[in-house]
């Protein structure tokens, strides 16, 4: 039985507790639900505190937290120091709250963390609602809403109209996810963008990609149209570099580059166009050097057209591959074997006429695709 059961049919809260040094609520057991709550028209269960856990929640097999409310929040706790809802359990979910019109499960701290759940075989922290947040968290100096687990879903969340996780920090990560074996962070949508990111973007690793454009709106007819392009592609790290010299009196030109060009690059290749008349005579009088040849006579950051006319115009383009330490230690693979378990299975297998379910997304994702599956089969 749970220690801590309460239920209003009424307008009230299901469980309300508060405190200024301690837990605002604290349940336990060792067989069912550490703290439950239910109600109609208030919240579940609510716990405030200024000094401890808004609520605390802890069993060995039920939930460790656990609360349903009709028209507010599933479970809502506060505190000023601690964590908002704290949730433990090694068998069940840690928190779960469920709402019909509000959030499932709201935590609000201004020290600790908005929501915290552990569990060793369930889940962290579900929440379940259907007009308003499944999970909401707010947090000033530490986590919004932070999630681990050993072998399932750190953080889960799913909404039919709003957002499935939703999470905001001033000073610190809105949303982070870590993994030691699958992905730290996995979006999947039928008909908008998997991930929406407003602002700047930086990757730290390496980046995969199918393909890749840009997308502007049309410089003449920005109002109506967007203007596609696709990325430049290559089997190497390459970088390019172009511009337009005239040449002087003896027909020649020395390009300078910037000063870092050689310690970034290597395996120099060259393109030269005569502009405004024909120049079947150019070539490349002196190549780069690379910047661990001994050879110094001259500057290792640039090289020299010649065999043109005075004043003629000439655009020209180098590229070099990186060789840069990351580089170095990152290089492409431009053929791979695919995994044992990855063998039969397509990035998009609809387009080699395989069913969805040969999918790489659904050997990697099977609880969360096989539900996409599921709705996408449903008849209208």
């Amino acid at each position: 039985m749970p220690h801590v059961n309460g239920i209003d049919d009424g307008v009230g809260y299901g469980v309300s507790g508060r405190s200024k040094h301690y837990n605002g609520v604290n349940g336990y057991s060792e067989d069912g639900t550490g703290l439950y709550g239910r109600s109609d028209s208030g919240d579940g269960v609510y716990g405030s505190s200024e000094d401890g856990y808004g609520m605390v929640g802890y069993s060995y097999t039920g939930y460790g937290v656990y609360s349903f409310s009709h028209n507010s929040h599933g479970v809502y706790g506060e505190s000023l120091y601690g964590d908002g809802v704290d949730g433990k359990s090694y068998d069940g979910d840690g928190v779960y709250g469920e709402s019909h019109n509000h959030d499932g499960v709201v935590g609000k701290s201004a020290w600790g963390q908005g929501v915290f759940g552990i569990s060793q075989d369930g889940d962290g922290v579900f929440g379940l609602s259907y007009n308003g947040h499944g999970v909401y968290s707010v947090s000033y100096n530490s986590d919004g809403v932070y999630g681990e687990s050993v072998t399932e879903t750190g953080l889960y969340g799913k909404s039919c109209s709003g957002h499935g996780v939703y999470g905001k920090s001033v000073t610190k990560t809105g949303v982070y996810g870590e993994s030691y074996g699958g992905h730290g962070v996995y979006g999947h949508s039928e008909h908008g963008h998997a991930a929406y990111l407003d602002g700047r973007v930086y990757i730290r690793g390496s980046l995969e990609k199918p393909g890749g454009s840009f997308k502007i709106d049309h410089p003449l007819d920005p109002a109506n149209k967007y203007l596609c392009h696709s990325f430049v592609e290559s089997p190497d790290m390459k970088n390019v570099y172009d511009g337009v010299v005239r040449l002087d009196d003896k027909g020649e030109a020395g390009i300078e580059l910037p000063d870092w060009f050689g310690a970034l690059n290597k395996d120099f290749r060259y393109q030269l166009t005569a502009i405004g008349a024909p120049g079947p005579n150019l070539y490349i009088a002196e190549e780069i050097l690379d910047a661990t040849a001994k050879n110094s006579s001259y500057n290792k950051n640039r090289f020299k057209i010649a065999g043109g006319t005075s004043g003629m115009k000439v655009s020209w383009q180098v590229t070099g591959i990186r060789k840069d330490p990351w580089a170095n230690a990152h290089r492409i693979e431009v053929e791979e074997d695919k995994p044992d378990k990855e063998r039969g299975y397509y990035i998009y297998p609809d387009l080699y006429g395989q069913p969805a379910e040969n999918g790489i997304s659904h050997l990697q994702f099977p609880k969360e695709t096989k539900e996409l599956l599921i709705n996408e089969n449903k008849p209208n």
